[in-house]
């Protein structure tokens, strides 16, 4: 029924339904058997069909739950009668053990009090959540029928609402119809709940995966503490709790983006649409509109503005971490052994901090420029809080960091010019990355292509002339170094711990998120091969602590993780880029769909209406499926993040097609492709 129900909520309509109808056959499928640890207090019953006896041999790949609670309870009859509406669905691969205890206080008794069953679950398997556990049911998996031994249990599952998401993921199917879970297999890193160190979890890094893992962990009941120092950067800057996305990152980003694009919009949007024009205007211009001039930008202003937006977050990121039971610290931390990190404050007093786990999530900082008078260049961690307007700016690099920052500032009025080693976007498609640079030069931005500073030096004007490695030079107010990104690991500490990090750019290698220190787990951007995103860093903080302390196995899944780039025109994207997808399936196994579009929220203004959207999807030919989609225009956060999902699920390029689209949206666009790259026909669009 799973299978061939359609529907967002397949999984959950065919549970409801089949339990409707199982209900009533569980009793004569059931039999009676003593409870081996608490005779005369419950009933245990198994729903079985396949009536095998040899329970081991029987159950090698199937799922035995257990549900133990007692008779009145109605959560813990709902939790059982669906694993025993699936158990008749699915005898190979499902079998339900029940516990049924006369009264709440005999369950009790067996659960908390006298044989203290939860406490051998969280002994054996580490599981804090289990100790907590104090309602009706309680649920585990277990390799037999028998399966109330701490040993022959596997995995705790949890109450009522645990069970029945446990049920709803085993009764979705994956991608294809099939079951695709996979599963983290960890090396044993020695928790135990009896430890005797200062704290389950010490977290270093205080950024956006710090601080989702701390608080998962802790939810789920583990002691945790969060160590987090702000080492300011070459220029002097520090901030708050939060890392990077918060303080120097995404948000600030974000907002000066958005700053640049109502300066625009003031620009050449504005007037086309009537705002701000009087009727005398009107009528001077006979019925024609124009561009206004640019509006007077104030970098004081903008940079107050979202400096206290930052700073009221790092507020209300340490009230959370309160509420949530996580201990912080604002200390700079170095490992001493693998259970013992050396703590210093602000004021140089050291102390010493010692944990079962530890997660590394210290995340990145840029790297310098190395040329002579590097030092005179600010970076990304410096320039959304410059006191001084960055006036004339030089932007070295070809990052998305280097291009949505000199895209930002050129939008608010700056003279902008980018630096450019080799090509743009490194990493990304190459048609798109092309795309975006022609935008930007179209709006403004100066590109030196081909070249690198080879020297920084203070004109006595107290500006920097930047000299370049083609024998070029000019004078700027500002020079931003945006190069790349490096591992912040050089002071932890990491040989007394036996972690040898990646020598070209300071991350960590991880399987799982777990090092080649067992009990020592990393996260993020200081994970080598992780994508720089910062949701990558908190899904995969919040699934490593489900998997040390809620007993999960689902690992991070890094594939198919959408992104954007918040250049002047927005990019977004999700899956292979058309040169990859041709590198790995060859260029007879990819279809490349491709369109160009104007935006209709551009089409009355001339300025705006010469340029184009562009957006392509690129598809497997043997089985149609989407490998990857590309768009570039307004609002494309919000565009893709949907489709995303439908990459995630192995949608096909028919799914995508036969979606009936938003109109007018430029979100439709993608649903309307048909043209293909290698048809040769025009790949402008036609029609509303």
């Amino acid at each position: 029924i799973a299978s061939t129900e359609g529907g967002s909520n397949r999984g959950q309509e065919a549970l409801d339904r089949c339990e409707r109808w199982a209900h009533k056959r569980i009793k004569s499928q059931s039999k009676l058997n003593p409870f081996p640890r608490k005779k005369g207090h419950l009933r245990l019953a198994t729903c079985d069909s396949t009536n095998t006896t040899d329970t081991r041999a029987m159950t090698a790949a199937k799922s035995i739950v257990h549900v133990a609670g007692y008779a009145s309870c109605g959560f813990y009859k709902r939790a059982k009668s669906v694993v025993a509406s699936l158990a008749l669905l699915f005898p190979q691969r499902i079998q339900l053990v029940d516990h049924e205890f006369a009264s709440r206080d005999e369950y009790r008794q067996w659960l908390i009090h006298e044989t203290k069953f939860r406490d051998d679950v969280a002994k054996l398997n580490g599981n804090l959540r289990a100790s907590k556990h104090a309602s009706s049911p309680f649920c585990w998996l277990a390799g037999t029928a028998d399966g109330c031994d701490a040993a022959d249990i596997t995995e705790f599952i949890g109450g009522c609402d645990d069970t029945l998401d446990w049920c709803r993921k085993f009764a979705t199917p994956g991608p294809k119809g099939g079951d695709d879970r996979k599963e983290a297999t960890m090396v044993p890193d020695g928790h135990s709940s009896d430890h005797k160190h200062d704290y389950d979890l010490l977290i270093l890094g205080g950024g956006s995966g710090g601080l989702a893992a701390s608080k998962e962990a802790a939810a789920l009941g583990a002691k945790v503490a969060v160590l987090d120092y702000v080492k300011p950067s070459p220029a002097g800057s520090t901030w708050g709790l939060g890392g990077t996305c918060v303080n120097v990152g995404c948000i600030p980003k974000k907002l000066m983006h958005n700053a640049a694009l109502l300066s625009e919009g003031y620009k050449h949007d504005l007037p086309h649409y009537g705002v701000g024009v009087t009727k005398e205007a009107f009528d001077a211009n006979y019925g024609m509109s124009s561009d206004n001039e640019a509006a007077v930008q104030s970098w004081e202003m903008l940079r107050s503005n979202v400096q206290n937006h930052v700073k009221g977050l790092n507020f209300k990121y340490r009230v959370d971490l309160r509420e949530k039971e996580v201990k912080y610290l604002n200390r700079l931390g170095t490992f001493v052994d693998a259970h013992t990190v050396e703590t210093v404050d602000k004021k140089g007093n050291k102390d010493t901090v010692t944990f079962s786990r530890c997660i590394i999530a210290v995340g990145g900082r840029p790297t310098p420029l190395t040329c002579e008078g590097g030092d005179l260049a600010v970076s990304s961690d410096d320039i959304f809080s410059l006191e001084a307007d960055p006036g004339k700016v030089l932007c070295v690099g070809a990052s998305y960091i280097s291009l949505e920052c000199a895209g930002f500032l050129n939008g608010i009025g700056k003279d902008v010019e980018v630096a450019v080693r080799s090509i743009l976007l490194r990493g990304f498609d190459r048609e798109c990355a092309g795309l975006i640079g022609d935008y930007m030069k179209a709006e403004g931005v100066k590109f030196r292509e081909g070249v690198v500073p080879s020297k920084l030096e203070k004109t006595e004007e107290g500006r920097i002339r930047a000299t370049f490695s083609d024998g070029s030079s000019d004078v700027y107010d500002t020079v931003l170094a945006a190069i790349g990104r490096s591992g912040d690991t050089s002071k932890l500490g990491l040989d007394k711990v036996g972690i040898v990090p990646n020598p070209k750019n300071g991350k960590i290698t991880a399987k799982f998120e777990q090092t080649s220190t067992p009990n020592v787990y990393v996260i993020g951007d200081v994970m080598d091969g992780c994508p720089e995103l910062t949701p990558v860093a908190i899904h995969a903080g919040r699934q490593l602590s489900r998997r040390l302390f809620g007993g999960s196995t689902e690992p991070m899944d890094y594939r198919n993780v959408c992104t954007t780039v918040f250049t002047p025109v927005e990019y977004g994207t999700v899956g292979y880029s058309e040169d990859d997808a041709v590198a790995e399936f060859g260029k007879d196994g990819v279809e490349v769909y491709h369109k160009f579009f104007v935006p209709l929220e551009w089409s009355i203004s001339p300025t705006r209406g010469k340029h184009q959207g562009f957006t392509k999807a690129i598809v497997e030919k043997n089985t149609g499926k989407l490998l990857g989609l590309h768009y570039l225009g307004p609002n494309a956060g919000e565009v893709m993040q949907g489709y995303g999902t439908a990459i995630k699920l192995g949608c096909t390029f028919d799914d995508i097609t036969s979606t009936v689209g938003i109109h007018p949206t430029t979100a439709e666009e993608i649903t309307t492709l048909s043209v293909t790259k290698s048809s040769g026909a025009s790949a402008a669009a036609s029609g509303c």
